[in-house]
C-alpha cells in the first residue's frame, strides 16, 4: 500500500484511456478467474469485494462488522456486478460495473486532490501511475 494524491480528473482520465483501462480490467479479471472458465463466481470475486473496504469507517479504524451482515453486503455487491443474474460475472459485466463504481467515486470526490491509501494493484493506483507518467513525460519534453 502507498499514500497517493488522487482527484476526480485522474480517475476520469484513466477510464477515458480505453486501452489502459481495458488492459487493467482484463488483467484483474484474469487474476480473479482462478479456474480459467471465463467468468467469475461469487467465491472468486469475494476477495475483490473485500478489497473495496466498505466497512472502513471511524477515521480509518476498521470496525468489526457482524459476519452475517458482511455476507449480505458482499452478495449484494456481487449481484451489482452480475447484470444478467446468472450467478456469474463475465468480462463485460466486470468492466461495466468497475467503470461505474470508479465514476461514482470520482463524482463523490470532486476535483480537490485527496490523500488516499491505495493498494498496489488497485485500479485507483493504476490511475495515479498513469497520471504520474503523463506528468513526467511533459516535464521531460520541456527539457528536450
Amino acid at each position: 500500500m502507498s499514500v497517493e494524491l488522487l482527484d476526480a480528473a485522474t480517475i476520469v482520465s484513466f477510464i477515458e484511456d480505453e486501452d489502459a483501462f481495458n488492459v487493467s480490467i482484463r488483467d484483474r479479471f484474469a487474476h480473479l478467474d482462478t479456474d480459467h472458465d471465463g467468468v467469475l463466481s461469487y467465491a472468486e470475486m469475494k476477495e475483490e469485494l473485500k478489497s473495496l473496504r466498505v466497512f472502513e469507517t471511524h477515521y480509518g479504524i476498521d470496525v468489526k462488522p457482524d459476519p452475517n451482515e458482511l455476507v449480505g453486503v458482499y452478495k449484494s455487491l456481487f449481484a451489482q456486478f452480475d447484470h444478467d443474474s446468472n450467478g456469474s460475472v463475465d468480462l463485460e459485466e466486470f468492466k461495466t460495473e468497475t467503470k461505474q463504481m470508479m465514476l461514482a467515486m470520482a463524482t463523490g470526490m470532486g476535483f480537490l486532490p485527496l490523500q488516499k491509501v491505495l493498494e498496489e494493484d488497485s485500479f485507483l493506483k493504476k490511475a495515479v501511475e498513469k497520471e504520474a507518467a503523463k506528468v513526467s513525460a511533459r516535464v521531460i519534453a520541456c527539457y528536450i
